[in-house]
């Protein structure tokens, strides 16, 4: 066993499906009952499922080394960790944009990478994988200097490099 390989088995294809779908649901049942204040942000919380199934995707690639298999695991363990810079448990799917900065630069690192076809095979997003991070690199610059825990996240960044 190489220091990569997992030590425990993925779930089921079918319960990663389910899972993707739930998250999907939740944050489309979210956005509907708050039509004001989470508008802004909309375009980019569906965003948030797509990226964590292609950091999950890429993570079992044969094509992506060991490296950068770590980096990708960083990325999913933040979408899952309870402490969070933007907590989603005080202010629900709202509190993803955190998550798919980290995602996004995650992805981002990889694209420099490796070339953009191995990414865009498990991208399942309605819009083109370059596209979408665009979007949501345009988005972020303007969201993390508003953020008051700013400084946190960055250092984050700075230590997955």
């Amino acid at each position: 066993m190489t220091e990569y390989e997992l030590n425990q088995e993925l779930p089921s294809t079918k319960k990663q499906q389910d899972f993707y779908e739930k998250l999907r649901g939740k944050i489309t049942s979210f956005l509907e009952s708050r039509s004001g204040s989470a508008s802004k942000f909309a375009p980019y919380l569906l965003f948030a499922p797509d990226l964590f199934h292609l950091l999950t995707k890429s993570l079992l690639d044969n094509r992506i080394d060991g490296k950068s298999k770590a980096l990708i695991g960083s990325g999913i363990l933040y979408f899952v960790a309870p402490i969070d810079v933007i907590p989603e448990g005080l202010i629900g799917p709202g509190g993803f944009m955190d998550d798919i900065i980290v995602a996004t630069f995650v992805v981002n690192m990889l694209l420099n990478k490796f070339s953009p076809e191995i990414l865009e095979e498990h991208w399942v997003g309605d819009e083109k994988l370059l596209v979408a991070l665009k979007k949501i690199s345009k988005s972020s610059d303007g969201l993390l200097g508003k953020l008051p825990a700013r400084s946190l996240l960055g250092m984050f960044i700075k230590k997955s490099k």
